[in-house]
């Protein structure tokens, strides 16, 4: 059983998929720091410096003691985190359709194919006719 394990974790493709995790991951932190750094600032600047994590929704009021302390936390529907993640979304769709645009402009076309030459039919019918001259 031991050996059927190492055979399997040395097979080229369990080898191919964790250097393609591995990459993925550092693409991602990439791309999500490309969008958090560059990008959500020009967001928040277009949108008149409005930062949408802090848009809620408050259900329940919180209540507070007289001495200051919390004694029932806020309820509230978070919805501009959501906004944010499907800012996020968009952006992080469009960064990567970007990159695989430009990966693909690399990438040679293949060759065009060869020209096929008469069909089997073609070639019998012409022999059927040489052979009747």
């Amino acid at each position: 059983m031991l050996k059927e394990f190492k055979d399997f974790i040395m097979t080229g493709n369990v080898i191919d998929l964790a250097v393609a995790v591995i990459l993925a991951g550092a693409v991602g932190m990439v791309v999500n720091g490309f969008v958090t750094d560059i990008m959500m600032p020009f967001v928040g600047h277009f949108s008149g410096g409005l930062d949408f994590a802090d848009m809620k929704l408050v259900l329940d009021e919180a209540v507070v003691a007289a001495d200051g302390t919390v004694t029932k936390p806020e309820n509230a529907i978070m919805y501009g985190k959501w906004v944010n993640a499907i800012i996020n979304l968009i952006v992080v769709g469009f960064v990567l359709f970007m990159i695989v645009k430009a990966y693909n402009k690399t990438k040679t076309p293949p060759p065009p194919p060869a020209p096929s030459g008469p069909s089997d039919n073609d070639l019998l019918t012409e022999i059927r006719d040489l052979l009747k001259k």
